[in-house]
């Protein structure tokens, strides 16, 4: 097995990023052709530099999946208030899924979540996601249906939590 780490991305790593991030969201089908959501998602220079990028690298130093950690005020906060933090965009190439890079990355999150002082993390994921659902919940993370929310007509996000 080989060794993960997560840590902050550089910009050598922006590439490798969104090339993962999008073929991660458009293999399991959730771009559906959404060229405004692809542009975001590619768009990582932005996200470094308005929140924190995190990436799990192996032992060469490749990229295997990014994941976006903001808090309050971050424009790439949904849902999170004061006192959270929330996790967005994350993604692990679809050659290393079932090695631990997705949990690696949400722990790291929960992990600066903590050093910051929050109490509690959220995040929002399209209702088809289960895939995702299921590593959430195995973190403890749960549903909180009264945190769910359109983000424009007609594209319910659901909402979940746990504490840091």
């Amino acid at each position: 097995m080989t060794d993960i780490q997560v840590r902050l991305a550089r910009p050598a790593d922006h590439a490798s990023v969104a090339a993962i991030t999008v073929a991660a969201y458009d293999r399991d089908g959730f771009l559906d052709g959404d060229e405004e959501y692809a542009e975001e998602l590619s768009d990582v220079a932005h996200r470094a530099a308005e929140a924190t990028l995190l990436v799990a690298v192996d032992e060469d130093e490749t990229v295997l999946g990014a994941v976006t950690f903001c808090r309050p005020p971050s424009p790439y906060v949904e849902i999170a208030r004061p006192g959270e933090a929330e996790f967005r965009m994350l993604a692990v190439d679809p050659a290393a899924r079932g090695r631990g890079v997705g949990a690696a990355l949400v722990q790291a999150c929960l992990d600066l979540a903590r050093e910051h002082g929050d109490h509690t993390m959220v995040l929002s994921s399209l209702p088809r996601m289960h895939t995702a659902h299921r590593l959430y919940e195995r973190l403890g993370f749960v549903r909180t249906p009264e945190r769910d929310h359109y983000p424009i007509p007609d594209f319910l996000l659901i909402a979940y939590q746990r504490a840091v």
